[in-house]
């Protein structure tokens, strides 16, 4: 059994109090993944290109508000 299938199967097992708590922490723990991955990424000018389109379309006009 792999790790996953093991962990897939241990949360099957929660109760639902349990599930709620793993969910909050799963959710946490995802964000805080992300937030690290995005940050590496613009450290390395990863998102550099991005950027400057962006600031491009800004500048010439073509950015509409959200």
């Amino acid at each position: 059994m792999s790790d996953v299938e093991a962990i897939e199967e241990a949360v099957q097992q929660l109760s639902s109090t349990e599930l709620a708590k793993f969910r909050h922490w799963f959710a946490e723990f995802d964000a805080a993944a992300w937030d690290a991955q995005i940050e590496t990424d613009a450290a390395a000018g990863k998102l550099d290109a991005l950027s400057e389109k962006a600031l491009s379309e800004y500048r010439s006009d073509k950015a509409r508000e959200l």
